[in-house]
């Protein structure tokens, strides 16, 4: 085989290769956030009420970062797949409560949540496009970015045990912008190559979705100003 031929073979497996990653991510993305929203709605309509205080932090900690672990380790295994449903399940359970106090408190709390979603929707289906279509390159922001989600973790933590609102809604800015950027960082991975395991970039998309989509609702309940 003469090198250049060799070279578009490999070319035209890596553009292959590319795109069945991409279609397993969005496919399998869109199925986690179809069951995250059915276990949310099952966790509202139960008007499930998460421990309050310590407790309730240490069972949200666990289950969370309890299953994202597990589904990293078995990302090359079948049962990553169930791991993942099951990480996502639990997310969207843990999100009922949440979605059920904007209900409870504000009189446009519906409207809260759709805005938020409806943004949420908007920021990844543009910000995905630009990376589709441009196949820039954003693996440089990966230092960053960790160092930013560090720092606004942080920022956030002392907001809450301080009890600052305004440094709390500055935190929440700060994690819509990061989140944006975690969107661009890890679809230019898929793109680009940096990423090959649809798992892994669906379980990244879907962290990077959630926390938009939180930060965005906590902006909107905060300048709402219409409680019941």
């Amino acid at each position: 085989m003469q090198p250049n031929n060799l070279s578009t073979t490999r070319n035209s497996e890596s553009i292959l290769a590319t795109n069945k990653v991409l279609r397993n991510t969005y496919m399998l993305l869109g199925l986690t956030f179809l069951f995250s929203a059915i276990t949310a709605g099952v966790s509202m309509a139960a008007n499930v009420a998460l421990p309050a205080g310590f407790t309730g932090l240490i069972v949200m900690l666990v289950g969370m970062y309890g299953l994202m672990f597990l589904t990293i380790k078995l990302r090359n295994s079948p049962w990553g797949l169930v791991s993942i449903f099951a990480f996502t399940g639990f997310m969207g359970f843990i999100l009922g409560p949440v979605l059920n106090v904007y209900i409870t408190n504000f009189s446009n709390g519906t409207e809260i949540i759709m805005t938020a979603l409806g943004g949420t929707g908007i920021i990844f289906f543009g910000l995905s496009g630009y990376v589709l279509t441009t196949r820039k390159d954003f693996s440089y922001m990966g230092g960053f970015l960790f160092v930013a989600i560090l720092v606004a973790f942080l920022a956030g933590i002392g907001a809450a045990v301080f009890n600052i609102p305004g440094l709390q809604l500055a935190v929440s800015g700060a994690f819509v912008l990061i989140c944006s950027g975690l969107i661009l960082f890890h679809t230019s991975q898929i793109i680009n190559g940096g990423e090959r395991n649809y798992i892994m970039a669906t379980i990244s998309l879907y962290i990077a979705l959630y926390n938009l989509f939180i930060s965005l609702l906590q902006i909107l309940g905060a300048f709402a100003g219409n409680r019941d």
